[in-house]
């Protein structure tokens, strides 16, 4: 919560620190266990198909971006301005939801599901609860704009990955 006194962006600059900090640490950790993944050189195989380029990509990207954003909060002073409350107000409920949705759709519906059903859940449901709409004419439109995102993403990450990854999906 913030301090008596202080600004939302003084608190911001806070939580983007320690968020920044977080982000630097997975990034770095996914990049160096993908670096640790083999390569399959020993029988030819393309560099591009090794297990590691995606999760590679996808960690050095997240660090670096990490970096950006811990770069952007020590300017503001966010590194000065002691510890974050721990899930105490808004933000912190919003990070705990969002991985309770998260774990919920690793563990529970992946596996469980197909995976374009699983990933059109997980999304369409994401999206309605971060979404705040003013009224309940824009709730309407913003839950059939869910669906339609949700089939989207669906669709394209299933076909991203057995088609492009070679990939079988549960």
């Amino acid at each position: 919560m913030p301090q008596q006194g202080e600004a939302p962006a003084a608190t911001m600059a806070r939580a983007d620190f320690f968020s920044a900090l977080v982000l630097v640490a997975l990034g770095g950790g996914a990049l160096l266990e993908a670096l640790r993944m083999p390569r399959f050189e020993a029988i030819g195989a393309n560099p591009y198909s090794v297990p590691g380029l995606v999760p590679g990509v996808l960690g050095a990207v997240i660090a670096v971006l990490g970096l950006f954003l811990l770069v952007r909060s020590v300017r503001q002073g966010g590194h000065r301005r002691g510890a974050a409350a721990a899930g105490g107000d808004a933000g912190g409920a919003r990070l705990w939801l969002a991985l309770v949705l998260t774990l919920g759709y690793a563990a529970l519906l992946v596996g469980t599901l197909p995976f374009a059903l699983a990933t059109g859940l997980f999304v369409f449901a994401f999206i309605v609860l971060f979404e705040r709409p003013e009224s309940a004419g824009r709730r309407v439109r913003r839950t059939l704009s869910a669906a339609v995102e949700a089939l989207i993403v669906a669709a394209v990450v299933t076909h991203v990955f057995e088609e492009f990854f070679y990939v079988r999906l549960p």
